[in-house]
């Protein structure tokens, strides 16, 4: 296991564990988390032995939200204001353009920029222990990390109205109910259940597809018409078509056996990739 000085990382079978490590902060975030966190995640994404990343939190906590030690003073920046970024969104936008899906293990209390940072990762599975908060109102400011973006479209505008403009704590039961988190895990199965969902990505799919397909899912649901959605689709569905995984795909099905995708990230994604920087 390699420790960074607030995160530890294991990397075992395609699969990246980053583990926030902080246990006696309960995991508080702060600028050297942010830091040590994207250039982990730059790194995993040139890295084609990383197929998935799974990201939980050392000891009780996921992440008990940001790191409240200058007191009154924590939210009082200094910076230009036309130029001042929050640091969660930060995070948040960096883990919003992975090519490699990111599952959250939720096992313990998520709340401000610990539960927001989970919000662009593409899976969250919580321990039945954890519990979560948007409490921004609650500490005097307004949501960060790009919230107000990604929880309504998660969630409805009205379940995201009500955590947020209440900033009430909630168990992790609701947030199954309210479509936050998959599903709910006892605390000693999560990390299992995590790298069983993880594997099942590693040892039967395409990094190629996953990494369009994820793309696809986020930035498609946001356009105004379906239409843009089909050309977008027939386009990739053309260019993968023609490609060394389709061919495997289809073939090791009709052959009754396991697949074996050949095509990498760092060097086979397509030309017009990413299409959303194209003018």
């Amino acid at each position: 296991m390699f420790k960074v000085k607030t995160l530890k990382t294991t990397l075992q079978n395609g699969i990246l564990t980053i583990t926030l490590a902080r246990p006696q902060q309960l995991n508080a975030f702060n600028g050297e988390m942010l830091s040590e966190f994207i250039e982990v995640l730059d790194n995993a994404d040139t890295d084609d032995a990383v197929k998935v990343v799974v990201v939980t939190g050392e000891g009780k906590a996921f992440c008990a939200g940001a790191d409240l030690e200058k007191g009154g003073a924590t939210f009082n920046y200094d910076e230009n204001p036309e130029e001042f970024r929050d640091e969660g969104g930060l995070l948040t936008l960096r883990l919003y353009e992975m090519k490699k899906p990111v599952i959250a293990a939720i096992n313990g209390p998520a709340v401000g920029v610990g539960i927001t940072m989970t919000l662009p990762m593409d899976i969250r599975i919580a321990s039945s222990r954890a519990k979560m908060g948007f409490v921004f109102t609650r500490r005097g400011i307004v949501p960060e990390s790009c919230s107000s973006w990604f929880l309504p479209k998660i969630v409805g505008i009205s379940k995201a109205s009500y955590w947020v403009l209440t900033g009430n704590i909630f168990k992790a039961e609701e947030a199954v109910e309210a479509g936050l988190v998959s599903e709910l895990v006892p605390p000693e199965q999560l990390l299992d259940r995590a790298y069983e969902i993880a594997s099942e990505i590693v040892e039967n799919t395409s990094a190629i597809s996953v990494t369009l397909s994820k793309q696809l899912l986020w930035r498609m649901s946001q356009t105004e018409h379906p239409i843009d959605a089909h050309l977008l689709e027939s386009k990739l569905i053309q260019w993968t078509g023609s490609r060394a995984d389709a061919k495997e795909g289809v073939t090791s099905f009709l052959e009754k056996r396991k697949a074996k995708f050949t095509m990498k990230v760092s060097k086979d994604m397509p030309d017009f990739y990413p299409w959303w920087e194209k003018s």
